[in-house]
C-alpha cells in the first residue's frame, strides 16, 4: 500500500500516475498580498508571478532567489508567453492587455472595444496562430485593492481575442465573470473558468468548455465542477488533464472531467504553471506565497517543456 503524503489526495487512481509519494510541497516565495499570473521562462530558468496589490511583478530563480522584475506593475494580474518568448500582461490598472518588448517597453495590445474601456482585463493565453484570447471580469474595478474603482464601462463581462491583425473580437459574452482560461494539447478546446459565485451564489463555481474553430467557440456547456470555493487559474498537461486553482489547493481533471485528485494547500491558490529545469514543476500561486512540487507531467505550453527551453 502506498502511503502519500499528506498534501496529495487521491480521488480516481489515475492520479498515482500524475505525482509520487516522496514529492513535496516547498514554499519557495512568502509575504506577498495576493500572488497571481505564474508564467515560466525557462530560457531563463525563472518564474514571473504578480503580487496584484503591491503593484509589483516579482522574478524568482534557484540561482538569484527572489528579486522584483517590474515595480509599479500597474496591477498586472494574468500573464502568458507569446512565441517570440515576449511577456504579455493582463493589467487593471489601465484595463488594458500588453506586451513587453525585448528592449523592456511596453506595447498596448487592447484596451478598449466598441468605443468602450475594458473592465479589467484578467487572465490571457496565445494560441497557435498568434491570436490572443483574454478574459474581462470586473476584479480590478470593483475596489481600490487590486485597481482603480470604478464603474464598468461593458455592458457583459466578455472574453476577447485580439487576431494576428489586432483586431478585437467578443468571442464570449455571457459569463458573470469570466477568469481562468487554457487550451487543450491540441487547442481544439478552451476551457474558461467561471468565477461569478464571488458575487452571486446562484452562479455554479465551474470550468466551461467550448470547442474552438479558428475565431469562433461553441459552448460544450460545464466540464467540471469545484468543491471548494472558486475556479480561477487553470492549466492543461500535454496528457489533456486540466489542473485548476481552488480554496483548498489545486485539483487535477482527467480530460473527461472527471475529479482524479488535488494537492493540498495552506493556502487560497489563485494560479498555477508548469515549469522548472526538469518541466515537471508545478508552481502554485497561492494568496501571500508561492509553492512548488513535483508532478510527473509536462504542461501543454511549450515553454514549459526543457525540450523547448534547450
Amino acid at each position: 500500500m502506498i502511503t502519500l503524503p499528506d498534501h496529495l489526495e487521491v480521488h480516481d487512481d489515475r492520479f498515482l500516475s500524475l505525482v509520487h509519494p516522496m514529492s513535496q510541497l516547498d514554499q519557495i516565495a512568502t509575504g506577498f498580498t495576493w500572488t497571481e499570473g505564474p508564467v515560466w521562462f525557462g530560457d531563463h530558468q525563472c518564474l514571473i508571478f504578480s503580487d496584484i496589490p503591491s503593484q509589483r511583478l516579482m522574478r524568482w530563480s534557484e540561482a538569484e532567489g527572489l528579486t522584483t522584475f517590474r515595480h509599479p506593475s500597474g496591477f498586472n494580474n494574468g500573464n502568458t508567453r507569446d512565441h517570440l518568448g515576449r511577456l504579455i500582461g493582463c493589467r487593471h490598472g489601465a484595463r488594458d492587455v500588453v506586451r513587453t518588448e525585448m528592449n523592456g517597453s511596453l506595447t498596448v495590445l487592447a484596451d478598449s472595444f466598441d468605443g468602450k474601456r475594458l473592465n479589467s482585463p484578467n487572465d490571457v493565453v496565445v494560441s497557435r496562430d498568434g491570436a490572443i484570447w483574454f478574459t474581462d471580469p470586473t476584479y480590478g474595478i470593483i475596489s481600490n485593492f487590486e485597481g482603480y474603482r470604478a464603474a464598468p464601462e461593458q455592458e457583459t463581462r466578455n472574453v476577447y481575442r485580439i487576431a494576428p491583425t489586432g483586431e478585437l473580437t467578443a468571442v464570449v459574452r455571457d459569463f458573470a465573470q469570466p477568469n481562468g482560461l487554457c487550451f487543450s494539447p491540441d487547442e481544439n478546446t478552451l476551457y474558461i473558468a467561471e468565477s461569478g459565485s464571488s458575487h452571486d451564489a446562484a452562479v455554479p463555481a465551474v470550468i466551461r468548455k467550448f470547442a474552438v474553430e479558428g475565431a469562433t467557440l461553441t459552448d460544450l456547456g460545464a466540464f467540471a465542477t469545484i468543491d471548494r470555493g472558486l475556479p480561477d487559474g487553470i492549466r492543461c498537461d500535454t496528457s489533456g488533464n486540466l489542473w485548476s486553482s481552488a480554496a483548498d489547493g489545486v485539483h487535477c481533471f482527467a480530460p473527461d472531467g472527471t475529479l482524479l485528485g488535488k494537492i493540498l494547500v495552506p493556502e487560497v491558490v489563485s494560479n498555477l504553471a508548469f515549469g522548472g529545469p526538469d518541466g515537471r514543476r508545478l508552481h502554485i500561486t497561492a494568496t501571500t506565497s508561492v509553492y512548488r512540487v513535483f508532478v510527473d507531467a509536462f504542461g501543454a505550453e511549450p515553454w514549459t517543456r526543457p525540450s523547448v527551453n534547450g
